[in-house]
């Protein structure tokens, strides 16, 4: 899983981006598949602040 503090990093990110409509966790899997990476690792990037332009880039061209 993803640690509750990475958890809060990433709402909060996806609230900024407004991404929220589309899940959190939705998020998260469709960074992780895209880069090739764990739902973990592609959590922890997030959290880090790594890989956001990719994840609304990737619902910005009509993934759902």
């Amino acid at each position: 899983g993803v640690s509750s503090l990475d958890t809060q990093k990433i709402v909060e990110g996806c609230m900024d981006r407004g991404l929220m409509g589309h899940g959190a966790g939705h998020v998260v899997y469709k960074v992780s598949k895209e880069k090739g990476v764990s739902i973990r690792e592609a959590g922890e990037m997030l959290a880090k602040g790594e890989g956001w332009d990719e994840a609304a880039a990737l619902f910005k061209k009509g993934g759902k």
